[in-house]
């Protein structure tokens, strides 16, 4: 009789092509199981015909900004070394770089550009509020960053020019940090797959794969990366908020103290009532737990925040100015979700909770501008949160100050 051997499981492709079916070139929910935090993923003509929305210049302009998040990368193939510079940076500094193994990073490109803040709609796959922003870097020939892992998932989309990744997708693969630079590279780095990426292309990775990207010539590309705050960061933030509303009352109790065997020793009774003490400031209300997770998930990484107006409408101006034709535009700092509570729901805008119907929550998370169709929809306590969110800057009427608004972007 002959064994059967067992078979090993069959891994799903690492390359498609989305050309009739882009992003992802496959359903979403098929991608979500195969592949999201599980497998890498090469997808050709993720966005067929894509033309950048950016031009290097503009990118070089906006890392010459107070406000915007930008590096310069330049490495010496010579010695290995790498440098690493952090903007803003003087408009005349870009003219005498060379043309070859320099790389410019910019943040938070999608706050500054809408025509980059659109592409964020091929992603609706995924919950809005995971996704952290759309980081932008422009590479001369030869440029990189480095051998590197991310510890979130992340998309990168070819936008213009060719870049080289390479990646490790062994199931261990060293993660060893060389001590030599500033920047976390890998000390070692053995690729498994290797491809060129042009206008158009995407690679997904899963948490903690290695990669290196090299341009091939001088080239665009974005990155789509995901909020994924560390368990660290979690218990930081809601021990902060444990403590910030902490009643003083309850405290270590003992009334069922017996004589101790030993009075220096704290024995295991002791150690069950400060279990009992610690687990009296535990958010064991669902809406207590999820108005935390709102706030602190729609502040996260931030790079910047909307601003209060010097002077906010009042419930009729804002009225009148709908009715008028206003259109309310969201500031694009400005992050916003929602979830059910146990009456109706909450609604997060960078970190303020404001309560109020399903609908209406649903209709201001998803509104990146609100006229006077949408406003009529909503109820009282939809429209009376409307006037909190322009009082607070994360709405701004057309009247308001340009130059104010473009200060606090």
């Amino acid at each position: 009789m002959t064994k059967k051997t067992a078979k090993s499981p069959t891994l799903p492709p690492i390359e498609v092509d989305a050309s009739r079916r882009p992003p992802l070139g496959m359903p979403p929910q098929l991608f979500l199981r195969r592949y999201w935090q599980k497998r890498p993923l090469l997808v050709r003509n993720a966005f067929p015909g894509l033309v950048s929305p950016i031009e290097p210049d503009e990118l070089a302009g906006l890392a010459c900004e107070e406000a915007a998040l930008s590096r310069l990368i330049t490495h010496d193939r010579a010695s290995d070394g790498w440098s690493l510079r952090s903007g803003p940076f003087e408009e005349d500094q870009f003219p005498t770089m060379p043309d070859h193994d320099w790389t410019l990073l910019v943040q938070d490109v999608d706050k500054w550009d809408p025509d980059v803040a659109a592409l964020l709609d091929a992603f609706d796959f995924l919950p809005r509020w995971r996704i952290d922003d759309i980081m932008v870097s422009f590479a001369a020939t030869g440029g990189s960053v480095g051998a590197h892992v991310d510890q979130y998932d992340v998309f990168l989309l070819q936008a213009h020019g060719q870049r080289r990744w390479q990646i490790d997708a062994s199931d261990n693969p060293p993660l060893d940090f060389r001590d030599d630079v500033e920047l976390k590279l890998l000390r070692q780095f053995t690729p498994t797959h290797d491809w060129v990426l042009g206008p158009g292309d995407m690679l997904y990775l899963p948490p903690g794969v290695p990669h290196l990207g090299v341009a091939q010539d001088p080239c665009l590309t974005f990155s789509v990366g995901m909020r994924a705050p560390s368990s660290a960061e979690l218990i930081a933030d809601y021990l902060d908020t444990l403590v910030a509303e902490a009643d003083e009352a309850i405290r270590y109790r003992d009334p069922d103290l017996a004589p101790p065997t030993d009075p220096n020793e704290i024995d295991a009774t002791a150690m069950g009532r400060v279990v009992e003490a610690l687990n009296a400031l535990r958010m064991n209300d669902p809406d207590r737990l999820g108005e935390w997770f709102g706030r602190f998930i729609t502040t996260y990484r931030s790079a910047g925040q909307a601003a209060a107006p010097a002077q906010a409408p009042s419930l009729i101006q804002l009225q009148f100015a709908l009715s008028q034709g206003a259109t309310l535009q969201r500031h694009p700092m400005t992050r916003m979700a929602w979830r059910r509570a146990s009456k109706g729901a909450v609604l997060f805008a960078s970190g303020q909770a404001l309560p109020m119907a399903v609908r209406d929550a649903r209709a201001l998370a998803a509104a990146e501008r609100i006229d006077a169709a949408l406003y009529q929809t909503l109820g009282e306590r939809g429209r009376e949160a409307v006037l909190v969110l322009i009082t607070s800057g994360h709405y701004v009427l057309p009247e308001a100050n340009a130059d104010e608004y473009n200060d606090h972007r």
